[in-house]
């Protein structure tokens, strides 16, 4: 503590101002006047911009209508919107009054959304118009009930479900003045609250206090680097990490840059839009930029203004790379990272495409390492793999300016995942001198056929090379012999390919031991993901079994 310690100054003022306005709020206030007329969202399905002046009044007319319904300092508004130009409203107008903003996945079931509910107790809760049946399912399921619900239609066309409220009617003869609140929060505040994606299970409560909102904001507007002059599409949904800080509202308002919200992905309004607007920074996972790729060898489109392409969510394969390299621009980035810690290393085009497969090194104020994995502990940080780009171990990284280190509700798996002020993510990598890192899979994810560690990620890579494949999931399924086989489930491009042909491949492959080479084959029309492109093993482990009982493998040669 403060008090206890001895300084060569006097640091009341610092400590004062530090604390209370070193704020994400305050950094946006700044853009309302000095950039007042500049436009900070475009909405292009209702061809109206919003410029900062008056995305600002649109917040205070909404923090205002929030203060009439009794919110206060530290309650929770949640929202289930997919992205448009309210969410921004949303995102922003709790920060002005002390309250938590918390966005969760619109793709949740019903009763995933009603868990999430109970967990967060929000006082207010908004919805899309086109989520209404599962929203109303959701709230009369769960127990915690909130005081108001707002359904929030860009289109003007739907009515809310009984017992709600339209966001019109919410905000309706509201000032556009600010409301007044004299310091709202302090720099340990809780101002926004994330739920992993839960590829591993039920999703978790992050918090994130004002550093870290503002630290998220610096690393981006760093790492592109973003400035005032740039306009982004995050082609990802605003509600998890990579959506909201990866160039999407936090970064890009905090800045003084302009938003292109994006309802729904589709390749050729992506590449139509970019050219329209002059997108600066697109923002995605290589499934989104492999479709990008198809639209754009079809329909081409000026790109010329583009500065860069960013990746998250999955490894960027080299020969992928390549293609998004040669098709969009040179200039592809891939991050990696959490919920709990943002993006940790950074993968810049210098580095391409000779590292491409890697997730590149630590980001400028992070640290990052690959230890060693034990059963009944957690590896001390100082514990490394060799680096030698061989030896296997879990990622660890020390991120403090945007990791809380906790979760909401759930005290004995934070103590499960923080350690010594490093965050043990769960993903199993390995490195080499200059401490590039490569994915290889989730501990999780992780199987053992015939003694020998299988890792997906690695399969599923050089499966991802044949021409014919767009994109694949492997995993384990029980086997007497074995204990567990390797089984891949396939999505073609539409070109003809047989299981016997891709087991050849497998068999021919430089960089993969034939102990690795999936058994079986089962050809999909899709595979199971998280709303930001990362499979789901989990799922399709569970679903494996049956598919193999009720015969839908293919075997290729002899197990």
């Amino acid at each position: 503590m403060t008090q206890n310690r001895q300084f060569t100054y006097d640091i009341s003022m610092f400590q004062d101002t530090f604390e209370n306005d070193f704020t994400y709020i305050n950094g946006f206030m700044r853009n309302t006047h000095r950039y007042a007329d500049r436009v900070a969202i475009t909405c292009y399905e209702r061809d109206k911009q919003w410029t900062y002046q008056e995305l600002n009044q649109e917040c205070n007319r909404l923090a205002h209508a929030l203060m009439r319904d009794g919110v206060a300092k530290a309650d929770v508004v949640m929202y289930q919107m997919y992205n448009c130009a309210e969410w921004v409203f949303i995102y922003l107008a709790p920060q002005k009054i002390g309250a938590i903003n918390c966005p969760i996945n619109f793709r949740l079931s019903y009763g995933e959304i009603a868990t999430t509910i109970d967990d967060s107790k929000p006082r207010i809760f908004f919805y899309d118009a086109a989520d209404s049946d599962t929203v109303e399912k959701a709230l009369n399921t769960a127990a915690h009930k909130p005081k108001t619900v707002v359904m929030v239609d860009m289109y003007g066309t739907a009515k809310p479900f009984a017992g709600a409220v339209s966001y019109d009617q919410y905000v309706q003869n509201q000032p556009i003045t600010e409301p007044g609140i004299f310091r709202p929060t302090h720099i340990y505040d809780e101002v926004t609250r994330l739920y992993t994606s839960g590829t591993t299970g039920r999703p978790k409560g992050v918090p994130l206090n004002n550093i870290n909102e503002i630290f998220s904001a610096h690393d981006v507007i760093m790492h592109f680097p973003l400035s005032p002059q740039d306009k982004t599409l995050n082609m990802t949904p605003w509600f998890h990490r990579g959506g909201l800080y990866s160039g999407g509202p936090c970064p890009t308002l905090y800045v003084g840059g302009g938003l292109v919200p994006l309802r729904h992905f589709n390749a050729a309004t992506v590449l139509t839009l970019a050219e329209k607007y002059g997108i600066n920074f697109l923002i995605g996972a290589p499934v989104t930029l492999s479709a990008l790729c198809d639209e754009q060898t079809k329909n081409p489109r000026d790109l010329s203004r583009l500065k860069g392409i960013i990746t998250m969510g999955a490894p960027l394969e080299q020969a992928a790379c390549i293609k998004f390299q040669q098709m969009l621009t040179p200039n592809i980035f891939n991050g990696y990272g959490s919920t709990e810690a943002f993006w940790n290393t950074f993968l810049r085009p210098y580095d391409l495409p000779e590292m491409a497969g890697s997730a590149g090194r630590s980001c400028t104020d992070d640290d990052m390492a690959v230890v060693n994995v034990y059963v009944d502990k957690l590896a001390e940080p100082d514990d490394h793999v060799a680096k030698n780009n061989e030896a296997v171990g879990e990622v660890i990284v020390r991120a403090a300016g945007k990791c809380s280190y906790t979760y909401v509700n759930r005290i004995d798996e934070a103590k499960a995942k923080y350690y010594k002020g490093w965050l043990y993510i769960g993903d199993l990598a390995k490195w080499n001198a200059e401490e590039y890192v490569t994915i290889v899979g989730r501990k999780d994810d992780m199987f053992i056929s015939g003694g020998e560690n299988i890792h997906p990620t690695q399969v599923e890579a050089v499966l991802n090379e044949h021409p014919a494949v767009n994109g694949n999931l492997v995993v384990g399924t029980p086997d007497p012999k074995w204990g567990q086989v390797v089984v891949a489930y396939i999505v073609t491009t539409g070109a003809p390919v047989t299981a016997r042909e891709l087991d050849e491949f497998c068999v021919q492959h430089p960089n993969l031991a034939n102990y690795k080479r999936p058994r079986y084959y089962c050809f999909v029309d899709h595979l199971p993901m998280t709303a930001t492109g990362k499979l789901l093993h989990y799922k399709a482990r569970s679903q494996a079994a049956e598919d193999m009982k009720n015969g839908l493998f293919e075997k290729v040669g002899k197990i």
